[in-house]
């Protein structure tokens, strides 16, 4: 849940970002954020918080600003 609410915090300022950024992001901001990533970022997906754009391999937030 921490990697999940530091991804969303991290889009929302953003809008969007590239996946292999994003990722680094994670990996520096939490220990152990490289393996918790993909979970975190499967968790933002399944609330539909987040979509993946594969022409530009980014994720993009899209919820409400009122989601935090």
């Amino acid at each position: 849940m921490n990697v999940a609410l530091l991804l969303l915090k991290h889009l929302r300022k953003r809008r969007f970002d590239r996946y292999g950024d994003l990722r680094t992001f994670a990996k520096k901001a939490v220990t152990g954020g490289d393996v918790l990533f993909l979970p975190a970022l499967n968790f933002l997906f399944l609330l539909g918080l987040v979509e993946y754009q594969p022409k530009t391999d980014a994720i993009e937030y899209v919820g409400p600003n009122e989601a935090l």
